[in-house]
């Protein structure tokens, strides 16, 4: 991992972010992988940032190769969402990096999400270092995607779709595939294809 470049870096570690968020809001959700998708993302949290800064940090390295072994744990049992079955069709029609795609998409799919699950993404928040106490499950979910947000920018992930190639006159089909894509079958709100297709809108 010490020779792999910052951009992979960044891109691998969030979508180790993403497996283990979306496992953590998924239907499919236990006890167990509740508490290794919570640890993944406080481990993520605390290291993506410097082994994106810092390649050879051993220690940012070994953390992170736990976290996403961890969230990988918590996917492998729960599933996951609408991130990755979004993810795949981009990933599938534009030859985009499976990572870039998911860390775009992850805020957009969680602030629907939210509608359902305030108080998971209000754990989500808390274990990506936000301080929740004085904050409604609502408040603290927003608050956590905000969070999502800053460190995608803050390890060099583009801000929208758009900047990668995608185009709005394909979203009908990319939101067609999505919904048959396995892994949104887990997701917490089923989303309409009018749905799909406004998530792809506002991320791009």
């Amino acid at each position: 991992m010490l020779a792999k470049p910052a951009s992979l870096t960044a891109a691998t570690g969030m979508d180790a972010l993403t497996h283990a968020i979306e496992a953590y809001v998924s239907t499919a959700a236990t006890p167990v992988t509740d508490a290794v998708a919570i640890k993944a993302i406080e481990m993520i949290q605390a290291n993506l940032r410097t082994a994106v800064a810092n390649g050879s940090d051993l220690s940012a390295r070994d953390n992170m190769a736990y976290a996403q072994f961890m969230a990988g744990m918590a996917f492998n049992n729960a599933s996951l969402g609408y991130v990755h079955a979004i993810a795949h069709q981009l990933g599938g029609f534009y030859d985009l990096p499976h990572g870039v795609c998911n860390a775009i998409l992850l805020p957009h799919v969680q602030q629907y999400n939210a509608q359902v699950v305030p108080e998971r993404l209000a754990d989500v928040a808390k274990a990506m270092g936000v301080d929740i106490a004085e904050l409604s499950a609502e408040q603290a979910a927003e608050a956590g995607l905000e969070a999502i947000r800053q460190l995608s920018k803050d390890v060099n992930i583009p801000a929208g779709l758009e900047g990668l190639g995608v185009k709005a006159d394909d979203f009908k089909v990319l939101a067609e595939n999505a919904l048959n894509d396995a892994c949104g079958f887990t997701n917490p709100k089923q989303a309409s294809h009018s749905e799909i297709v406004e998530i792809l809108a506002s991320a791009m």
